[in-house]
């Protein structure tokens, strides 16, 4: 759960909703297809429900949130554009929406898909 303090009391952030934040973000970033699971344990825990957060993964130490990123890449983007697109657009997004300063954002790169070209 993640605090901030403001003149008049608390706010209280659940890192899902943080986490569904950077997943709708990611997904609307160009060139980004899907999200992948962090490592197999998870993906078996998280095969039966499609889960808002699953391939993001948020950290958050001293103030600032760290968030690494899961994704599957459209074959034939340019794969550092995509990364860096994605990496901006999410951070662009918390900032905005929960006033939280976003240290970094990691893109790891899971996989290609090619899609259909009919």
């Amino acid at each position: 759960m993640v605090k901030k303090i403001i003149k008049h009391g608390n706010i209280s952030i659940s890192y899902r909703a943080i986490a569904t934040i950077a997943y709708q973000s990611a997904l609307a970033s160009y060139g980004v297809v899907g999200l992948a699971n962090e490592n197999f344990t998870r993906g078996i825990s998280r095969f039966f429900s499609k889960d808002q957060q699953s391939g993001v993964v948020i950290n958050y130490e001293n103030d600032v949130l760290v968030i690494d990123l899961y994704v599957i890449v459209e074959y034939g983007t340019r794969i550092s554009s995509v990364a860096k697109s994605a990496a901006n657009n999410i951070k662009f997004n918390v900032e905005k929406l929960i006033s939280i300063p976003v240290s970094e954002v990691n893109v790891h790169v899971r996989g290609l898909r090619v899609s259909d070209t009919d």
